[in-house]
This record gives C-alpha cells, sequence and structure tokens, in this order.
C-alpha cells in the first residue's frame, strides 16, 4: 500500500513537471520589412536562455537579423545586429512579460524563419555541469532535476497565490471606487433636478402661470 502510494506520488509529481513551460521550441516567421516578437510572463530571479537560428525561407543563404530583448519595464537586456545564429541569457529582476523582437537587417525577398529555443528556470540549467562539479550520475542526477523542479513547482504557486491576491485587492479597491462613484453620480443627478424644479417653479411665478 505504501509503496502504491509513493509511485502515485512519484506520477503526479512527473505529470505536474511535464505540465511545467520550461521550455518551448518557437518558429517565427519573419517577412520582408517589419518586426515579429514573441513574449512570455516569467516571474523574478528565474534564468532565462535562449538560441535562435535564422534559416532562409527560399534556401539561399541566410539573411542576418537584428535582435532586442526587453524587460516589463523598458529595460535593455539583450541587443545585437547583423547575425544569423546567436544567444542571449539574463536573470530576471522583475516579474511580467519579457519582449523578444527579430527583425531583418536589410530586404531579403521570401522573408526568413527564425529557430527560437526559450527555455526558462530549471530547463535552462546546465545539469552535465553540475554533475561533473557534484559528481553524481543516473539516478542521484535525476533525482536533484526532480528536486529542482519541485521547488520550481513550489515557487510558481507562490508567484501564482501572490497575483491572485494583487488581483483581488485591484478588484476590491475597483469595486469601491465604482460604488462611490455611483453613489456620487445619483447624487448629482438628483442635486440637479432639485435646482431644474426650483427654476421652473421662479419661472412659472414670474410669468403668473401658477
Amino acid at each position: 500500500m505504501a509503496k502504491d502510494n509513493i509511485l502515485r506520488a512519484l506520477v503526479l509529481l512527473l505529470c505536474c513537471v511535464c505540465l511545467l513551460p520550461f521550455s518551448r521550441a518557437i518558429w517565427l516567421n519573419l517577412p520582408s520589412t517589419g518586426t515579429k516578437c514573441v513574449s512570455e510572463e516569467i516571474q523574478s530571479n528565474v534564468v532565462v536562455l535562449c538560441d535562435y537560428t535564422v534559416i532562409s525561407d527560399d534556401r539561399g543563404p541566410a539573411p542576418k537579423i537584428s535582435v532586442k530583448v526587453t524587460s516589463p519595464y523598458g529595460n535593455n537586456l539583450h541587443h545585437t545586429e547583423n547575425v544569423t545564429t546567436d544567444q542571449f541569457a539574463f536573470t530576471t529582476t522583475e516579474s511580467g512579460n519579457y519582449l523578444a523582437c527579430f527583425w531583418l537587417d536589410s530586404y531579403h525577398q521570401g522573408g526568413a524563419s527564425v529557430s527560437i529555443d526559450w527555455r526558462i528556470g530549471i530547463a535552462a540549467r546546465d545539469w552535465d555541469s553540475v554533475a561533473r562539479k557534484e559528481k553524481i550520475e543516473g539516478v542521484e542526477l535525476e533525482l536533484r532535476k526532480l528536486e529542482g523542479a519541485v521547488e520550481a513547482i513550489h515557487e510558481n504557486l507562490l508567484y501564482l497565490k501572490n497575483r491572485e491576491a494583487e488581483m483581488r485587492t485591484v478588484s476590491e479597491t475597483t469595486n469601491s471606487r465604482v460604488a462611490w462613484f455611483s453613489i456620487m453620480s445619483l447624487g448629482v443627478c438628483i442635486g440637479a433636478s432639485v435646482v431644474q424644479l426650483w427654476h421652473l417653479k421662479r419661472y412659472f411665478q414670474k410669468k403668473k402661470l401658477i
């Protein structure tokens, strides 16, 4: 019975790990002119690693592109020009949407495609270096990966909990302001109606209609 419970727990953990967006492979089609961007919402203190390669759509030489990565508050994290393959890495300091934009440096008929390997968190960790440094392998290495995944899941749940609390606070504040605005609007309407009735009454009295 105990073994069955442990097995179920491991299966559930592996399912959770598989559902986490640690790594994404993206194909981005770049037009002859213009910019294409990808974004992802990432919490703070998370390692991000991205490799990208340009592939020509007409099977000719790969055109060169420019890349710019910005943080949620507009800080420049990576900017390079005239490259066909490169990578960038950084550790997030802000929570929010991180934006990576790609565009061709010069006109290229037919456009081009960019293969993007976007990895965050545990997927961006160099496990080969960890294994060599700590002299671990096999089952022990896999357990270390699972431990890192559990920590990532825990941090992600805390992040979602904090975001939910922030959204609840914003919703309550907005509801309160809307209620006060409705009361003020009703008061203004009632006051305007009273003034209008008073003005009409005076006007009719002057005209001796009432």
